[in-house]
Formats: structure tokens, C-alpha cells, sequence
């Protein structure tokens, strides 16, 4: 089915549409043990009102946030026999996705098509788009 696709990135920000990514993703999994799942999460508190200085209590809960949920994503994906790999980015989501996969000659994305997360938005409205356009693997959408 997808042999050719031996790695999959998830962007993944704990909504449920990046759950469903998550999801589906495992699905191509199951299907080719050679298939190596790389889930990333991307924090971006550039435009925070909330930076002082040296201290940022804004990134840091956010820290604290996306690396509980990559933990759960570890656990979740454990009883899987491929091999997994988790990655916590800090930047623009769009261009640090991108680049990303750029980087680690990725197959395939298997993304929602719009994320949120509590009292942050790690994934800005177009996120989803800007991938598609610039992405230089296929991306599948989940919605």
C-alpha cells in the first residue's frame, strides 16, 4: 500500500483533529512495520504580551504542556513495532513544519486541518494551507 512512504511526521498539538491525525497515521503504520512515525509539536509564543525578559512563564507552561502530551503520544504509540520518534520545536508552526520535514526527507504528513490547544494556539488558522503549499512530500489532510 504505502511502501514507498517509510516516513510519516505528524504534527501533533493535542486537539482532536491532530488526535485523528494520530490515529490515522498509526492506521498506515500497522500496515508496514518499516514505517518510522515522527509525531512534532511546535510552540510559538513570538507574539506573547506575556515576555519578560529573561523569565517566560507563557513558553514555559506551554513547555510543560506540549511535552505532557508528546509523553502520552509516546505511551499511546509504544505498542506499536515501528520505530517512533517525538520532536518539541519552538517557532513558527507553518515554517518549522516545513522545514522539518525538509530536513528529515519526510514521505508523507498526516495532519488535521486546523489545531488549537487550551490557552494557546500552536497551530494559527493556516497552518494546514501553508504546509500543503510549500511542503515538498504529500500531505494528508484529516478533518
Amino acid at each position: 500500500m504505502l511502501t514507498v512512504c517509510t516516513k510519516v511526521v505528524v504534527p501533533y498539538d493535542n486537539s482532536e483533529l491532530s488526535k485523528k491525525a494520530l490515529e490515522t497515521a498509526m492506521m498506515l503504520a500497522k500496515q508496514d512495520e518499516r514505517i518510522e512515525l515522527n509525531v512534532i509539536t511546535v510552540i510559538d509564543v513570538t507574539g506573547s504580551i506575556y515576555y519578560y525578559g529573561n523569565g517566560d512563564p507563557v513558553r514555559e507552561a506551554q513547555l510543560k504542556e506540549a511535552k505532557e502530551a508528546l509523553n502520552e503520544v509516546e505511551q499511546k504509540l509504544k505498542a506499536l513495532p515501528n520505530k517512533i520518534k517525538t520532536y518539541l520545536l519552538e517557532g513558527n508552526p507553518a515554517s518549522s513544519i516545513v522545514d522539518f520535514v525538509k530536513q528529515e526527507n519526510v514521505d508523507l504528513i498526516v495532519m488535521g486541518s486546523r489545531g488549537l490547544s487550551g490557552l494557546k494556539e500552536i497551530f494559527l488558522g493556516s497552518v494546514s494551507h501553508y504546509v500543503v503549499q510549500k511542503s515538498c512530500c504529500p500531505v494528508f489532510i484529516v478533518k
